[in-house]
């Protein structure tokens, strides 16, 4: 988790969401957090290899987010949105094809073996 997930969520209250072994490494799942839907993708070869990002895609609309593909492009690491293949930072929900989309991203942690987002 970066730092400024850090400030962020030492002001709200953390919910676990699923186990560390519902994670797939260079993956994601979805989990179901206060009426949202939030797409988690573990990747163990990055520096924070946890992140937490809204599922749905704001062009179409759908919650597919966490179907999407991880990697690395102009040296951030992204996920590419299914059907329209927009790319979003998963460290800042921005898209860099389109700035004026974004999603939501969500404080995580790794608390034991849970799995905890902050609201």
């Amino acid at each position: 988790m970066n730092l400024s997930n850090t400030a962020v969520a030492q002001r709200n209250h953390w919910h676990t969401v699923c186990g560390y072994q519902d994670l797939v490494a260079d993956s994601g799942v979805v989990v179901w957090l206060e009426g949202t839907q939030v797409a988690l993708f573990y990747l163990p070869g990055e520096e924070c290899a946890l992140y937490a990002i809204d599922n749905r895609d704001p062009r179409s609309g759908a919650n597919v987010i966490g179907r999407g593909l991880v990697g690395n492009l102009q040296g951030e690491v992204v996920v590419a949105a299914p059907l329209y293949k927009q790319h979003f930072s998963l460290q800042t929900g921005r898209c860099l094809e389109d700035p004026q989309q974004a999603l939501r991203v969500w404080p995580v942690r790794l608390n034991g073996q849970a799995v905890e987002l902050a609201l």
